[in-house]
């Protein structure tokens, strides 16, 4: 399998950087191909702007998602945006590693979603206006996984943490950034307290990791209901019948993700 590591953190000796050095030995070392795309020692340009646009249909007025269709149906787009693309295109699991920075990714990580989903490649999927998106589209049948390192202590994102839960702060990436496009999404993998992680923190967090990753293909998705598949007669709005007196995010999951399955398998973590 080929699975790509799209990650984002200017610091070497970072929690996140050591957590992608983990993903390069225990991918491969299971026989897996690891691609990489490391945005800061990429100088990634974050900005989606008209520079992304070097043959204008139309040079008078910037309409983002006519340029963006333009350039990916003519092989109009930049050079970096084009190579990203065959990347994901080419892998069979996508794994985003990241610190989570104001709830979110960092702006270099949301400024490569901006430019590399294209229109007709990660929406307007063939042309097809809204038809294939939620489950359909053409990341469909790849993985994708977002492995998050968190400042704060665990406590502050559970079900009534002050910050809120996890799994819904990151619902516009798992559920929009991901399975928009058509990918079967994972539950998140979050090490929490990353700023006050001693020496035997970072052992255990990348053990775990190392274990997370050895279920890469087997892990269940994120049971996110499907546009096409009967709950959204209309494609907008959930039918009366499903999720009866839910709202909100969580009435777009159609039962409780069970957590991955612990791997048997003993990872080797230099402890040095």
């Amino acid at each position: 399998m080929k699975v790509l590591i799209v990650h984002a953190h200017p610091e070497p000796t970072s929690l996140t950087r050591r957590l992608v050095a983990e993903s390069v030995r225990t991918l491969q070392a299971q026989g897996h191909e690891v691609l990489q795309s490391d945005l800061y020692a990429m100088h990634w340009k974050a900005v989606f702007d008209a520079e992304d646009f070097p043959v204008r249909a139309d040079p008078e007025r910037l309409s983002f998602i006519a340029e963006s269709g333009h350039a990916y149906a003519n092989g109009g787009q930049t050079l970096d945006v084009a190579t990203e693309q065959a990347k994901v295109l080419a892998a069979d699991a996508v794994i985003f590693q990241f610190p989570l920075w104001w709830y979110g990714m960092p702006a270099i990580m949301k400024g490569w979603i901006d430019r590399v989903w294209a229109y007709g490649l990660a929406y307007g999927y063939k042309d097809g206006g809204n038809t294939y998106r939620y489950g359909d589209g053409a990341f469909k049948g790849k993985r994708a996984l977002l492995a998050v390192a968190v400042g704060g202590p665990e406590k502050d994102y559970s079900p009534r943490g002050i910050n809120g839960p996890l799994e819904q702060l990151l619902f516009p990436i798992t559920h929009g950034t991901l399975y928009f496009p058509g990918f079967d999404v994972l539950p998140t993998h979050a090490v929490y307290d990353a700023g006050r992680m001693n020496a035997q923190g970072l052992v255990l967090a990348e053990a775990a990791w190392c274990a997370r990753l050895e279920t890469l293909f087997d892990d269940a998705p994120i049971p996110f209901r499907a546009q096409n598949g009967g709950d959204y007669p209309d494609r907008h709005v959930l039918a009366a019948h499903v999720a009866v007196g839910q709202t909100g995010l969580m009435a777009h999951i159609a039962e409780t993700v069970s957590a991955p399955a612990e791997s048997a398998v003993v990872c080797h973590i230099d402890a040095s």
